[in-house]
């Protein structure tokens, strides 16, 4: 019989569904707490089932000897090690939707209570003062709302703040202008958002090209008076620089839920009356709580009983009669989409997925979800074979699939088409009986090239020098390469190397590839090989 343990707090009615499944479960609440007790007890068990309390470090992954599967109730697995979770082999699931209306609810309330100095003024009046002169607010209605991130969450605080009568403009680098014209925003780059409005609003992952993504720079680019609001993550915001534009009047509020480190027993930001704080309360409501709570019950419980695999973060949805033969065509997919969403900036309008030969008769439902999930990872960290064709959806991308008879020399291949406004990008793969995945093609170019932790992508016209070239400046900054593979399609035409390197390429060498006009483009790139 599997034996699950709850680490963190959750429902009762959630236990009980691993005890009505048949599950073995031990609920000691406290235990995520005293890491020491947990890491001695961890290894009896085949399911953790945690909130954001418990760490589950590599430390305790090592000690974790019979653990399968780890559920977060909620979205958030930042205290979760996934990398080191992978490599043992064990999945480690969310629930990506139960708490997405509970969190854009809590964004909307410190909007109004920043526009109103609500807390302040409380206070001021149970202490028997009556200073009606001192709390003069501002109304919401006709004010501009920015909205940082238009995905699930961010989307429903869209639709709330039209609804409110604000003029609403949006940034994400995946919606479409139909999706925008759907929820009733305007659709405008980062920099505008920041010129223009009167509140701003955080609703997107954290990634290390979102990571700071507010500090003094991009305070000085919004107009004066702006108030913000973060309920997504801590580190979005250099909260020093908040404070900075706090106290000088740039900034007249800001409500933040969540800070740059947690639990936030001290800031400077407590200090300030224009500041309404919460902790860490986004997804903190009975309806929401309950939902993660029975979601996550219910998945581990299918995971651990049936073998079927749910809101995977690290492993795809599969069931467990398809896996030996799907799976490798599974990361093979992901692969396929990580590579094109890492060397596309410009917003996406459409995919289409090409299935040839053998690869038309799997389940393709499964393969475009992966294909989907790894072309918008870098945007979106925590997506998942689940929750991405909805974040694609979302963001008003048309997805088409093609199947088709073997056409060419391989018994089946993958091949994706990725088009923007300005130009559609191609790359086709497949995978040989090790199981591992290759490219077979990239940009219309044949070659036959493995997939590398650390790569490096440059697109040049076909000349003599280019190897030299990129020799000599990876190795004048001590880049090791520990492999290339070359393509072009005619002599004198469009060429392309993939260099296999031994750690990422600093982006000091990039720009000194890319101001020689022998580079037309150059791109890192970043793959999990743990297959």
């Amino acid at each position: 019989m599997p034996r699950v343990l709850v680490s963190d707090k959750l429902s009762p009615t959630a236990v009980q569904i691993f005890r009505d499944r048949g599950i073995e479960v031990d609920y000691l609440p406290d235990l995520g707490k005293d890491k020491e007790k947990l890491l001695a007890a961890i290894g009896d068990y085949d399911g953790l089932a945690i909130r954001s309390a418990t760490k589950v470090t590599e430390k305790l992954i090592a000690a974790a000897t019979n653990l399968k599967v780890v559920g977060r109730a909620g979205i958030g697995v930042d205290n979760v090690d996934i990398p080191a979770a992978s490599r043992k082999g064990i999945i480690v699931m969310n629930t990506p939707f139960g708490n997405s209306i509970t969190t854009a609810e809590h964004a909307v309330a410190l909007m109004f209570a920043i526009a109103r100095q609500l807390p302040e003024a409380n206070a001021s009046t149970k202490a028997g003062k009556w200073e009606k002169n001192r709390f003069m607010g501002v109304e919401i209605s006709g004010k501009t709302l920015g909205v940082v991130g238009c995905g699930n969450i961010g989307s429903i605080v869209a639709t709330r703040g039209v609804g409110l009568r604000m003029h609403v403009v949006a940034y994400d680098p995946f919606l479409s202008e139909q999706r925008a014209s759907e929820l009733g925003v305007e659709k405008v780059e980062l920099d505008e958002l920041y010129a223009r409005a009167d509140f701003i609003t955080l609703h997107t992952p954290m990634t290390d090209r979102t990571r700071n993504m507010i500090d003094s720079a991009a305070i000085a680019k919004m107009k004066d008076g702006v108030r913000i609001i973060n309920c997504a993550r801590g580190g979005l915001i250099v909260e020093a620089d908040l404070v900075e534009g706090l106290k000088s009047g740039k900034i007249a509020g800001a409500g933040i839920d969540v800070f740059e480190v947690e639990p936030a027993t001290d800031s400077a930001l407590f200090g300030l009356e224009n500041v309404v704080c919460t902790p860490h309360l986004g997804a903190s409501t009975s309806e929401a709580q309950e939902n993660v709570a029975l979601q996550v019950a219910e998945q581990m419980s299918d995971y651990l009983l049936k073998g079927a695999v749910t809101n995977a973060i690290n492993m795809p949805s599969i069931s467990a009669e398809e896996a030996p033969r799907l799976k490798p065509f599974v990361k093979l997919a992901e692969v396929l989409g990580a590579f094109v969403g890492q060397v596309t900036e410009e917003p996406i309008k459409e995919v289409e997925i090409l299935f040839d030969g053998s690869t038309a008769t799997m389940n393709t439902r499964a393969l475009v979800s992966a294909a989907l999930a790894g072309l918008i990872r870098p945007q979106v960290s925590d997506v998942n074979m689940v929750s991405a064709p909805i974040m694609v959806k979302e963001r008003g991308i048309i997805v088409s699939e093609v199947k088709r008879d073997k056409s060419g020399v391989f018994d089946g291949y993958i091949r994706l088409n990725v088009k923007t406004e300005k130009k559609t990008r191609s790359i086709a793969g497949t995978c040989f009986s090790d199981g591992k995945p290759r490219f077979i093609q990239i940009k219309g170019i044949n070659l036959d090239a493995e997939v590398g932790q650390h790569m490096l992508y440059t697109t040049n016209p076909d000349a003599p020098g280019i190897i030299g070239l990129l020799g000599t400046i990876c190795g004048k900054h001590d880049v090791n390469i520990a492999n290339f593979q070359l393509g072009r399609n005619r002599p004198g035409g469009d060429a392309i190397a993939l260099l296999y390197l031994d750690a990422p390429i600093h982006p000091n060498v990039l720009a000194e590839l890319l101001a020689d006009p022998k580079i037309d483009s150059a791109k890192p790139l970043q793959f999990d090989v743990s297959y």
